[in-house]
């Protein structure tokens, strides 16, 4: 496969995991506020910070696999 549809397959999936993720928190009720170096966040449901937190690393490492995986091709 080609880098252009590794990275389209990628995009697309973690997308589509962000958007059933926001549509699962509508009725979450549980909220906190995450501490940065700076500052605080606004309260946000605990479910979109865990939920935030494995799409990220998901597209991530799906985009690290296929820059590494094209690298090695070559």
């Amino acid at each position: 496969m080609s880098l252009f549809r590794r990275l389209l397959i990628t995009i697309s999936v973690n997308t589509l995991l962000f958007i059933f993720l926001i549509l699962g928190i509508q009725n979450s009720s549980n909220k906190k506020s995450v501490n940065l170096l700076v500052n605080k966040t606004i309260e946000l449901p605990i479910g979109f910070i865990a939920g935030t937190s494995f799409v990220a690393g998901s597209f991530l490492g799906g985009l690290l696999t296929s820059i590494n995986i094209t690298n090695k091709e070559n």
